[in-house]
Parts: structure tokens; C-alpha cells; sequence
């Protein structure tokens, strides 16, 4: 007599020929039909019947046996430093999403962002035989990284930053980004510009500041060497880059930052400085963070599409693993125009 959820009082987990036997049904039936992950249209009744009496009965597969099995872990291994930046943590919330709803589990890995780091967060991730493995981090120019990594034909998507060859990538359109702020400003009426870039390894940081300049190139404009300061994305980074760019006999009188925290950093400066925003400094910042639409002067920036970022890449790194191939892709970004800048 098949068993009933009542008279397992073992506590051992149900078998697949009890839950085929309770559903009536042959065991590689049932066998096939819980290998799915989730059901499909046009399913059977036996087979809607087998994944029923399975949850009744408390039925959970075994994912290591079926690895051994498969060679599969059905886990994707990712390596995202930085997590506690709002950006980064929107951005891996669209990656487990999108994993789980395609039967995915994610392995996650959050290193300092240093190539050593992430070196050895990839062979971490490796070694636990993840079945894709995604890059947040990459450093440019990152062709030698790439090389070192022993990856062997492991499929590797890179997100959010990109080398300019090798691997395909999902990030957003950081240069039309920076095009998209530089005109604000340049048709707000702001001419005495500067930027705070982020570092020279990060494509992020590299395509917003081009994207700036190619605003500026079309207006008939350059920006002088000393209106570019460099800086971490970090809000302590921000503040000692204003300092440099407010503290001098002359200063800008607009800022355009590759992240809202560089901007968050810029807005203590000027409050201390005794700035008034916009009035005699306009401030452009780049991501959108929840937090800077609350801010006494709300920030003008550019919102960029974190979690559809994280979400697109692991549909393109589930191809690569099924053996697709697959198109590099930079997702729209808006400008959001708020109380930081104004016409002149």
C-alpha cells in the first residue's frame, strides 16, 4: 500500500517509486517528470498528478546525486566585489531572481576589487564546479586576467564592466550615459565643467567620462586637464576629489560624477566650502541610488538599469551554457533631472 503524508512517521524522504505507485504511474515517469524544474504547458494529468502527490508528500530531488549523474550542479558561480554598494546589491537582486525562476541556484563570491582577489574567487567558484560563471568586477585592459583564469571551457559572461575583447558582456550604455549629463549641463548654460572620474581600470568609469567629452567635442568645447580628477566610487573618494576641484582660486561651476556616492561626497564639500546647489554649483551624479532623490537637494543623475542588468546576464550566460552563442548587449540608460541643476 502506497503511503500517505500521515504514516511517515520515519521522517525519511518519500522515494520515487512510492510517489509513482501513490500517483499510478511508472517510476522513470515519475523520474522524468521531477527532473523538470518547473512545470510546463501541455503537461499530462499523470504528470500534474506526480508533481501533486510529490508535494504532498514532501518530495524534495537530490541535486548532488543527479550532478553525478549529469556533470551538472545547476548553480551559475559569481564574483561581484563590492556588495554593499546599492548599485551592486540591485544589480546581483536581478541575478538570483532570474536564476531561481530558471531553476538556478547562484553561488556568490564578493572579493575586494583587486585582480588577486577576484583571481582567487574564480578558482573558489571553480572548484565547486558551478556550471557558468559571471564577472562583475573585470579590470581593464583584463586580457592576461582572462588568459590566467583556469576556466578550461567553463562558459563566462562579464556584467556591468567589459574588456574590449574576448567575452561577452551585459552592461549598461555608460557613454551615452556621460553624453546624456554633459548636455544637460552644457544646455542648462553650465561652461566651466569638471568631472570626477572613477578609476582608469573600470570600463564604467572610462565610457562615462568619453561620453562627457563627446558632449563637449560636439559643442565646440575641451575640458582642461585639470578639470578631471580621479577617485574611488566611494563617498570618502568623492569628498577628497572636490576638495582638489573647489578649493582653488577657481573652481567649476557644474560637476558631473561617475556614481551618486562620488556625488554624496561632493555635496558635504560644498556644504562646507559654503556652496549653494545649484545656485553656484551644479551637480550631476550616475546610478540613481534610492537614497539621492531624497537628499535636501535632490541630485540630477543618470539611472542606470541595475537590476535588468543583472537579470539580462543570466539569461545570456544560461545560453552560453546550453551552447549558444550570444551578442554583447549595453542596456538604455535615462537622465533624471532633478533640483541639482537648473537653467541659467
Amino acid at each position: 500500500m502506497s503511503p500517505h503524508p500521515s504514516d511517515r512517521s520515519s521522517g525519511r524522504p518519500p522515494t520515487l517509486r512510492e510517489i509513482a505507485d501513490k500517483a499510478g504511474v511508472h517510476t522513470s515517469t515519475a523520474s522524468r517528470v521531477l527532473r523538470q524544474s518547473e512545470p510546463v504547458d501541455g503537461w499530462s494529468d499523470s504528470a500534474r498528478r506526480v508533481r501533486q502527490v510529490a508535494e504532498d508528500l514532501g518530495y524534495q530531488p537530490n541535486l548532488w546525486a543527479a550532478s553525478l549523474r549529469t556533470r551538472k550542479t545547476t548553480t551559475i558561480g559569481v564574483v561581484m566585489p563590492r556588495l554593499t554598494d546599492g548599485v551592486v546589491a540591485t544589480m546581483f537582486e536581478g541575478i538570483e531572481e532570474a536564476a531561481t525562476a530558471a531553476g538556478y541556484s547562484v553561488l556568490l563570491s564578493s572579493p575586494p576589487d583587486d585582480v588577486d582577489a577576484q583571481r582567487k574567487a574564480v578558482e573558489f567558484l571553480i572548484s565547486r564546479q558551478v556550471d557558468g560563471l559571471m564577472l562583475s568586477s573585470i579590470h581593464l585592459p583584463g586580457t592576461d586576467f582572462v588568459e590566467s583564469l583556469p576556466v578550461r571551457s567553463l562558459p563566462v559572461l562579464l556584467l556591468n564592466r567589459h574588456i574590449d575583447v574576448g567575452l561577452p558582456y551585459v552592461s549598461g550604455d555608460d557613454r551615452r550615459g556621460g553624453y546624456l549629463a554633459g548636455k544637460h549641463l552644457l544646455d542648462c548654460g553650465y561652461r566651466d565643467l569638471g568631472i570626477i572620474a572613477g578609476p582608469d581600470h573600470a570600463s564604467t568609469s572610462r565610457e562615462r567620462v568619453a561620453g562627457f567629452r563627446d558632449a563637449l567635442t560636439e559643442a565646440g568645447l575641451e575640458l582642461p586637464t585639470n578639470r578631471i580628477v580621479a577617485s574611488d566610487f566611494e563617498v570618502d573618494g568623492g569628498v577628497r576629489a572636490a576638495a582638489k576641484l573647489l578649493s582653488g582660486t577657481t573652481r567649476p561651476d557644474a560637476i558631473f560624477t561617475v556614481s551618486d556616492t562620488i556625488a554624496i561626497g561632493v555635496l558635504g564639500v560644498a556644504r562646507d566650502l559654503g556652496l549653494s546647489i545649484p545656485d553656484d554649483l551644479a551637480l550631476v551624479g550616475y546610478n540613481d541610488i534610492p537614497v539621492v532623490s531624497q537628499l535636501p537637494v535632490p541630485l540630477t543623475t543618470v539611472r542606470s538599469p541595475a537590476r535588468k542588468i543583472g537579470a539580462t546576464g543570466v539569461g545570456h550566460l544560461l545560453s552560453l551554457m546550453g551552447g549558444k552563442s550570444v551578442e554583447s548587449v549595453k542596456l538604455p540608460v535615462e537622465l533624471i533631472v532633478r533640483a541639482s541643476t537648473q537653467t541659467r
